[in-house]
């Protein structure tokens, strides 16, 4: 088995070995994976921390050893926590990285990526917060634009944000909203849930199809065109710009 690590800013992960492929998702800066399948300009990848699979640019990654994958998945996890910032390698050159890259094997501000160490000045997420603290990280992305299968400051989708906040905050949710639905307890009313709980919506067909972080008050922070917050009932999301329904609630999670 192969395995590889990101060492750009923000990569592409693409359903078919195809520049005009559909974007599924997106690799950050410092994460991990196995190489499940090598082709000459394309590898099939399965992400180290959710096991989300898709294609890769084999110029978009370095290859790492077993040993390193396994001190990766085994140890300690430090992100980055400004929404962007850089670090710089031992000659100076800058990379660009957002919130949530992350920063390999992390002893002060020295990280090592492959056969690279870089330096890091800024604030990071490590280890496992307080429930309170999944909204204070929500109202990190307010205004970041939606974009389909992406999962940075920059363009980021419903189950992705979820995903990410948690992921910050030290708690693991799957990268599909199907996947993430499947999760943790279901609540019975909207009375039961907490602040930082999870409200998912369906389609006309009943299909999970959205997803969203409960906040206080009865309001809900979620990607509908940007992170945005509205309102939240037992009918779903009011739409405070529209004056108007806009996803159909199906069932509330408490994940944490």
């Amino acid at each position: 088995m192969l395995y590889g690590i990101c060492n750009l800013s923000i990569v592409a992960l693409r359903k078919e070995a195809s520049h005009k492929s559909e974007m599924t998702n997106q690799v950050l800066f410092g994460e991990h994976f196995e190489i499940l399948e090598n082709q000459q300009k394309w590898s099939r990848i399965k992400l180290a921390f959710d096991g989300f699979e898709g294609f890769i640019d084999n110029k978009q990654f370095t290859s790492i050893s077993y040993k390193e994958y396994q001190m990766l998945s085994e140890g300690n996890v430090s992100y980055s926590a400004e929404l962007v910032d850089f670090i710089t390698n031992v000659n100076n050159e800058l990379t660009t990285i957002t919130i949530g890259a992350v920063l390999p094997l992390l002893k002060e501000t020295e990280c090592e990526l492959s056969d690279e160490t870089y330096s890091y000045q800024g604030a990071i997420f490590s280890g496992k917060l307080d429930k309170s603290a999944i909204l204070k990280t929500s109202f990190t992305f307010l205004n970041c634009p939606y974009l389909c299968g992406g999962k940075s400051p920059f363009g980021i989708d419903c189950s992705a944000f979820t995903q990410m906040v948690y992921k910050l905050c030290g708690y693991q949710l799957q990268r599909n909203v199907i996947e993430q639905a499947a999760q943790g307890e279901v609540l019975s009313f909207i009375e039961e849930s907490e602040p930082g709980d999870l409200a998912f919506f369906d389609n006309e067909e009943g299909e999970i199809v959205h997803v969203g972080v409960i906040l206080n008050n009865y309001n809900i922070i979620h990607v509908h065109d940007k992170v945005r917050i509205d309102s939240l009932d037992h009918s779903g999301i009011f739409n405070t710009d529209l004056q108007k329904h806009t996803h159909k609630l199906r069932v509330i999670k408490k994940i944490v």
